[in-house]
């Protein structure tokens, strides 16, 4: 039986102080990093949201706008608000990615979905590094309340609090395909990475 698509919700609430204000807006080789994110959800899902701090942080989208219902505790409350929505569309699963990782894979839905099965996280594993903001989680709003209740704000620790299945995907020193950009030197290197001749 084919499992129903994911919601995919992509967290854009980040400040982005060190990247100079803004970041899901930055440009990015011609496109800001929001447009770029909304690109690689559309591609692997009919079921998408835009999760914020407050609605006045990004213009006008035909997206849905989540705002953290849980302000001040990091990316966890756009899990929170990610939970939510993929209840309320039906869906038993959601992806949650940043706005600032522009290489995520395109089957990257497609291979989290074949390694769920009755886990309740899959999460990528590259060059050793977790990553949490790029896995697929089955939505569990008790479990997250009651972790979130309990003063918890990583992701990583709450899905260790989960049955957890790592996944490992092919080691990239030069080209992560999860990298995110935190700053204006690895928004440089990212230019840099798009722009080269192949």
């Amino acid at each position: 039986m084919t499992m129903i698509a994911p919601a995919i919700v992509i967290a854009a609430g980040g400040a982005g102080r060190r990247m100079g204000g803004g970041k899901p807006l930055r440009p990015l080789a011609g496109r800001s990093l929001l447009d770029r994110a909304i690109a690689i959800a559309q591609a692997q899902s009919d079921c998408i949201a835009l999760a914020v701090r407050e609605p006045d942080q990004l213009p006008a989208s035909d997206l849905p706008l989540l705002c953290d219902a849980r302000p001040g505790i990091g990316p966890i409350s756009a899990l929170d608000s990610g939970f939510r929505f993929a209840r309320a569309q039906g869906r038993k699963h959601l992806l949650l990615i940043g706005c600032d990782q522009p290489f995520l894979p395109g089957d990257l839905v497609a291979t989290l979905t074949a390694a769920i099965a009755g886990h309740d996280v899959a999460m990528p594993v590259i060059n050793e590094h977790y990553q949490p903001l790029a896995a697929l989680w089955r939505v569990d709003q008790p479990a997250l309340d009651a972790y979130v209740q309990a003063g918890g704000t990583s992701l990583y620790r709450f899905a260790s609090t989960r049955d957890l299945i790592p996944l490992q995907w092919p080691d990239a020193p030069d080209d992560d395909p999860f990298a995110n950009l935190n700053d204006r030197d690895a928004l440089a290197e990212a230019e840099r990475r798009l722009t080269r001749p192949a």
